[in-house]
């Protein structure tokens, strides 16, 4: 398993990061990004100083990387088509083991603290738990946690940790759990039901105040909810597009003061200002690509890269870091089935 140090020193290095976001100084960009599509392997990328993708090469054997989680020199990604979860170790982006996911469709996955690979099974409908080596390899699956659906099948497609707490965002259930994690087990703590049919998707937390904002895909919304201490309380639901729109993927600037949501079907991203609780809506902008799948800050957060799967392109909009504000698609990169861009 790895080591907690090395978990807490890398958390530090993305605290500090996003302080200094915070307070107005340069965040130093890194130039290595990873892609990941369906149907092909993760591919390889350089983002210049002025902001343009260039797709450099691929990492053999790890096809359908529909998501990405970044540790330390570790790349892990999910195999979404295979059933399985893949680690990589990025100094010499060879992979390092695959190992199944425990449930069909892992559609997401994340790094805990305490050195457990976090997996959500959307097809499945469960959330799967993975000791990690010392080496960075993927070691035992410690436990399975099977949701249940009410009206629809479950689909599990999200899992986050947050301090003592995990939290695993479910489509079909319209529900988003809360668990605790001890010695490799989870253990329901809540069980937040949304309405029904809204179809939670991703979550996305605010980064100083016990927020948590919850993004809809069935219904193209987000539900903005309080957090203490494992308990999410739901508030304000504001929409991010018309009906018949598909929501994606939802990001907080690290200064706290915005947050954004995809829409697929009509190809925009939503911005909102963060008011106390509450979200104001600042206006919608055009992709210039088809089914924006996911959205990505720039580490200098100066532009958000969006992954349109079904165009095939990434394409980079700027941003104003004052106002929240983006401005028309400065540019475009072909990666076939896109799904995901990630900062190394």
């Amino acid at each position: 398993m790895l080591d907690r140090r090395e978990f807490l020193g890398y958390a530090g290095f993305v605290a500090a990061a996003f302080a200094l976001a915070r307070t107005g100084r340069e965040v130093t960009a890194p130039s290595t990004v990873y892609l990941g599509a369906f149907g092909g392997d993760l591919r390889t990328g350089e983002v210049g100083d002025d902001g343009a993708l260039t797709v450099t090469g691929t990492v053999a054997g790890v096809p359908d990387a529909s998501f990405l989680a970044f540790h330390d020199r570790f790349l892990y990604t999910t195999n979404e088509g295979q059933g399985r979860v893949t680690a990589l170790d990025r100094t010499t982006n060879t992979v390092l083991n695959t190992a199944s996911s425990g449930g069909a469709g892992p559609t997401h996955l994340s790094v805990h603290p305490d050195g457990y690979l976090l997996t959500a099974n959307y097809t499945a409908g469960s959330v799967a738990v993975h000791e990690l080596n010392a080496d960075g390899s993927i070691g035992e699956q410690t436990d399975l946690v099977q949701h249940e659906g009410t009206d629809r099948a479950p689909h599990a497609h999200q899992v986050l940790p947050s301090g003592d707490w995990v939290l695993a965002v479910d489509l079909g259930a319209d529900s988003v759990y809360v668990y605790g994690l001890a010695d490799g087990k989870l253990t329901q703590h809540q069980q937040l039901r949304l309405p029904e049919g809204a179809g939670p998707r991703h979550l996305a937390f605010h980064p100083t105040e016990p927020l948590v904002y919850i993004l809809g895909e069935l219904r193209p919304e987000i539900t903005v909810a309080t957090w203490d201490d494992g308990t999410l309380t739901p508030g304000q639901v504001i929409p991010t597009a018309q009906a018949g729109n598909f929501p994606a993927e939802i990001a907080v600037s690290a200064d706290g003061r915005f947050v954004y949501a995809s829409n697929r079907g009509d190809n925009t991203i939503a911005a909102f200002a963060v008011n106390g609780d509450q979200l104001t809506e600042l206006g919608t902008t055009p992709t210039g690509g088809d089914w924006p799948r996911h959205l990505t800050l720039s580490p200098d957060e100066k532009r958000i890269y969006v992954s349109n799967q079904n165009s095939g392109t990434v394409t980079w909009l700027p941003r104003d870091p004052a106002t929240g504000t983006l401005g028309p698609m400065e540019g475009s990169t072909p990666v076939p089935s896109v799904g995901i861009v990630g900062w190394a």
